[in-house]
């Protein structure tokens, strides 16, 4: 185990009161590289190989997946969490096994398991408890988008085993374009203290021109 991931696990409300920069720069410090960059999140792959850590400036969806896994803990078919942490601003810190691509018809299998759910699939309880976690979180986390049944969110653990990832979404489009258009809605929709950062998202800062960064950060409040 890495000595900032030991750090992080002892001191739970030090995390806490990190915000995404200052997470991702303890991981650095620590050996860790950048794997993957998401419109969401940026993912940094432990210096053993072993674990990623997915780290987000603003993030209204993806603690459902960890309640998911957590609910159904030892399911072959949901990656292991070693640690998950809202940060300070509203991101999040979440450190898991490292999970590689699949090809599309391993994905495509998946999802065909996913569709018929004999009860005795692993695949199954995963569908069952996510269904009703969806239908739970659906009118109390604005912008809901629901399951997310992307190919590329069946991903492989490093024996191969298949695992499903991100299996729910925030509506992004919708969120930063009503932004632009009526950021008082948007606004009221998030608890100041869970939207610092919102404008930093990746897909804001990847492809955004200086002006819209500015627009998108004035329109945030930031």
């Amino acid at each position: 185990m890495s000595d900032v991931l030991r750090g992080f696990l002892s001191d739970p409300a030090a995390l806490a009161e990190l915000n995404h920069r200052e997470a991702a720069g303890w991981l650095l410090a620590d050996g860790w590289n950048v794997c993957g960059v998401g419109d969401w999140a940026t993912v940094w792959r432990s210096p053993d190989g072993e674990l990623a850590a997915r780290v987000s400036p603003f993030e209204p969806a993806y603690e459902v997946f960890v309640r998911l896994c957590r609910a159904r803990p030892g399911n072959p078919l949901l990656p292991r969490v070693e640690l998950d942490s809202a940060l300070e601003g509203g991101g999040r810190l979440t450190v898991m096994e490292f999970l590689t691509s699949t090809e599309y018809d391993q994905a495509a299998a998946v999802w065909r398991r996913w569709d018929q759910a004999d009860p005795e699939d692993p695949v199954a309880a995963v569908r069952n408890e996510a269904e009703r976690l969806n239908a739970e979180v659906a009118e109390a986390i604005p912008y809901w988008g629901g399951l997310d049944r992307n190919p590329a969110n069946v991903m492989a653990a490093l024996d191969g085993a298949l695992k499903l990832v991100d299996l729910f979404f925030a509506q992004g489009k919708q969120i930063y374009a009503e932004l632009l258009e009526n950021p008082a809605a948007v606004l009221a929709g998030f608890p100041a203290e869970r939207r610092r950062y919102m404008a930093e998202i990746g897909a804001v800062v990847r492809l955004s021109s200086p002006a819209e960064l500015a627009e998108f950060r004035s329109a945030a409040g930031q």
